[in-house]
């Protein structure tokens, strides 16, 4: 199958000629220029006999009191380090990948569709302008259950993608929908419990009524992927493996969610790990891990569009190292 390939959004500023326009009458330039949008939120990279096209849901903002046990002061050396600005928040994507294997299209994670406010929700619309239909996804599977990546399979009590499949942890689905469950966590996060589980019911009501709604578990292969445990984030969280012509792309899930602080300070929780501990512990192996093999990587809340490589010169820290654009 020829694919064809789509750069990342750029936004272009078109100028019009003034050759021959005397300057009486040009116009001076605007002290303030408009803020320009950027479009396309879709990027396609080749991998193996597979074309992963990487969807753009939007870009939040995460207060830096989010990330635990790491000194304020030390959170700024990284981010200016960096050179992150972050007066309204630590940016973070949301990203959701479309897989195509040549007969089927299968869609890991979803964005969050009207979940989370207007500047998100774009996963919908972006695999629609990258030359794909809804209806000809067959399978979507979940890293996990949080809002951000699951609100985007329905809207408004209809299913988006009305043809899929959508597969879910066997322990994650067990845990947001058992009512015990709240009494496990601090009384101040109780109340974000609950609204998250009437999001996730909410999401996957139009696969249940249609019997479109199915659980893996550790070692399960589903369509060519292979289920990978890495709970911590949520006790139900997986990550998934894909493997061709002698590659391997792992698909992370939430075990990260910046590229600068937790790569530079990968013991660095994030509030909403259920499981702070276990998240690190998952964070440490995985990374070693994947700087040792070097398999690419496919990340929801790194930057857009999520796909590249971890390097680690001494196994201590760690860095990201995104993909070469390619046209």
């Amino acid at each position: 199958m020829k694919y064809l390939t789509v750069p990342l959004a750029l936004s272009v500023f078109a100028f019009s000629s003034l050759v021959g326009v005397s300057p009486t009458h040009a116009q001076a330039p605007s002290s303030t220029l408009p803020q320009q949008k950027q479009v396309l939120g879709y990027y396609q990279h080749s991998f193996g006999d597979y074309q992963i096209t990487a969807l753009l849901d939007g870009s939040n903002y995460l207060s830096q009191t989010l990330f635990k046990n790491l000194p304020a002061a030390e959170i700024n050396q990284i981010l200016k380090k960096y050179y992150i600005h972050h007066s309204h928040g630590i940016q973070t994507s949301v990203n959701a990948f479309l897989v195509n294997d040549g007969k089927g299209l299968t869609l890991v994670d979803s964005g969050t569709a009207s979940c989370n406010g207007p500047h998100l929700g774009s996963v919908y619309s972006n695999l629609q302008t990258s030359g794909q239909k809804p209806e000809q996804v067959s399978t979507i599977l979940l890293t996990h259950l949080h809002p951000d990546h699951v609100c985007g399979i329905s809207n408004h009590g209809s299913a988006n993608f009305p043809n899929a499949t959508v597969y879910i942890s066997q322990t994650e689905l067990d845990f947001w929908m058992n009512p015990k469950s709240v009494e496990h966590l601090p009384q101040q996060k109780r109340a974000a419990f609950a609204a998250t589980v009437d999001k996730i019911k909410k999401a996957i009501a139009p696969y249940q009524a249609k019997d479109q709604l199915k659980t893996f578990k550790s070692g399960d292969k589903i369509h060519g992927f292979h289920v990978i445990s890495s709970a911590g984030h949520t006790p139900g969280h997986f990550g998934l493996s894909l493997k061709s012509q002698g590659q391997e792309l792992i698909f992370i899930g939430d075990i990260v969610h910046s590229h600068s602080i937790q790569f530079d300070r990968p013991h660095t929780t994030v509030d909403f790990d259920i499981d702070p501990k276990k998240a690190v512990e998952t964070r440490l192996k995985s990374f070693a891990n994947y700087a040792k093999q070097g398999q690419t990587i496919a990340a929801p809340h790194l930057p857009f569009p999520g796909i590249g490589h971890i390097y680690s010169k001494e196994g201590k820290s760690y860095q990201w190292m995104p993909i070469h654009f390619k046209d």
